[in-house]
């Protein structure tokens, strides 16, 4: 359902924000994340010019979160690069459902709608600290002792 810009885009976001006491180079992002190194410098230019993300040049750059994980929000990063497009008229545009959509597409929207929804309210903060014991991207003992360290 969604692209794989947006499964990079929040991949990206979460590691970032997994990784704030310093910058991370597009190197150790697309290697924390699994993300292909070239598709993932386009995902990124997208945030930065979105303000989500800062990034610095230099022997000290990298990229960083822009704002607070708690500000930045799924529907923020979703956003940058492939909006939820919700159906506001017919996609057949058939005369008949000018004014309301059929059964079938109001259920689509009603769906997006949810989703949406959800996307607003949950914060890259609350991925962080969900109570499932399972830390995103966080499949190696390296990652797993950064995060105790952290805890």
């Amino acid at each position: 359902m969604f692209t794989q810009t947006t499964e990079y885009a929040l991949r990206a976001i979460v590691h970032l924000a997994q990784h704030s006491s310093s910058p991370r180079t597009r190197t150790q992002i697309a290697a924390g994340t699994q993300t292909p190194p070239d598709y993932l410098a386009k995902v990124m230019r997208s945030m930065v010019r979105a303000g989500l993300v800062k990034a610095g040049r230099g022997l000290h750059g990298g990229f960083t979160l822009a704002r607070d994980p708690a500000s930045i929000t799924l529907f923020d990063v979703v956003s940058v690069v492939d909006p939820i497009q919700r159906i506001h008229v017919c996609p057949l545009g058939l005369e008949t459902h000018r004014n309301t959509l059929c059964p079938v597409h109001r259920k689509l929207d009603q769906a997006l709608a949810t989703i949406e929804h959800t996307f607003r309210t949950t914060a890259i903060a609350d991925l962080l600290s969900d109570s499932s014991g399972v830390q995103p991207l966080c499949a190696t003992p390296a990652c797993a002792q950064l995060l105790e360290v952290r805890v």
